[in-house]
């Protein structure tokens, strides 16, 4: 069985209040609540809440909790503490070593990343990257060049070795902008082909053929989140959602898809922090057990390993 998962920033399982929580009124897979019943998932789904903390001092942060599912390690635990935005020195370290894309292509497994990136930007940060033959779309000056940083994201692809997709790809039909329809990214002039949900969900299986694991990320909510900007977490959930709906009901037979998020932020527009929530981990695929016995979201990483038989 192959495996995809579809990562969405910033979810987590809030109250169905409609003043705060833009998921109390919709009906979303990732509509689940802690006071009140939860969308019915489709195709037999299942959700279990995990938590996002590890017991550590302090509120969930992306790049500790993005390490954490991408090695299937605590990494908050192991560094002593919650990282915001991209990853530090002791995660990078940590991607390096113990990335389940790495460990996955060592065992012999398949990977892929279905985003696209720019080129200036994925050369800027010396990545690895697939062929483009498109002239750049920018430059960076010198000066913003050694501002950026890689993502956990880019880090556990670039730790096994995997060349990441360019816009080229996204304007082939090989790839996605991380917004999924790629207005996003065309309102910020870059060219790319404009996509429905669907259609997206369409590229994504194209791109996952033949790959044992084959990964999505979405950070347009949490965004939303810090903003408190209700509208845009609406536009952002609803793209994802049909996104996610469209994936899920064209998903082959021998494949499992995970759906999670890494901590709270959009589902409490009262606050523009990240909150102790936990998140759902939703689940779609021949029956596994094991599913249920998730209790953070470092287990999404280790289940992911276990499923390919790379442990």
């Amino acid at each position: 069985m192959r495996v995809a998962l579809l990562f969405i920033d910033g979810v987590g399982v809030g109250r169905k209040d409609p003043a705060v929580n833009p998921l109390a009124g919709r009906v979303h897979l990732l509509s689940q609540f802690a006071d009140a019943p939860g969308t019915l998932l489709p195709e037999e789904g299942r959700c279990v809440p995990v938590d996002t903390t590890f017991g550590v001092e302090g509120r969930p942060q992306s790049a500790s909790n993005q390490t954490a599912i991408l090695t299937g390690e605590p990494a908050p635990v192991l560094i002593q503490g919650h990282v915001l935005g991209y990853p530090n020195a002791p995660l990078r370290d940590l991607l390096a070593e113990r990335s389940l894309v790495k460990r996955l292509m060592t065992s012999g497994r398949t990977a892929t990343f279905a985003n696209s990136y720019p080129a200036p930007y994925l050369d800027a940060l010396k990545l690895r990257r697939r062929e483009s033959t498109t002239p750049p779309e920018f430059t960076f000056p010198p000066a913003m060049q050694r501002r950026l940083k890689p993502s956990a994201s880019t880090l556990a692809f670039a730790a096994g070795q995997v060349p990441l997709r360019t816009l080229d790809d996204a304007r082939a039909g090989q790839g996605l902008t991380h917004d999924i329809t790629g207005a996003h990214a065309m309102n910020r002039g870059l060219s790319v082909p404009q996509r429905t949900p669907e259609e997206a969900a369409e590229i994504f299986w194209r791109v996952a053929e033949g790959m044992d694991f084959t990964f999505f990320e979405h950070y347009l909510a949490d965004e939303a989140g810090h903003a408190r900007d209700f509208e845009a977490a609406l536009r952002a959930l609803d793209t994802f959602d049909a996104f996610a709906r469209a994936v899920v009901a064209t998903r082959p037979e021998d494949a499992r898809v995970l759906i999670c998020s890494d901590h709270g932020n959009v589902e409490d527009l009262s606050t523009r922090s990240h909150t102790l929530n936990p998140v759902p981990v939703l689940y779609f695929g021949p029956p596994a057990p094991e599913v249920e016995a998730l209790a953070t979201v470092a287990d999404v990483g280790r289940t992911v390993l276990r499923w390919l038989n790379a442990e």
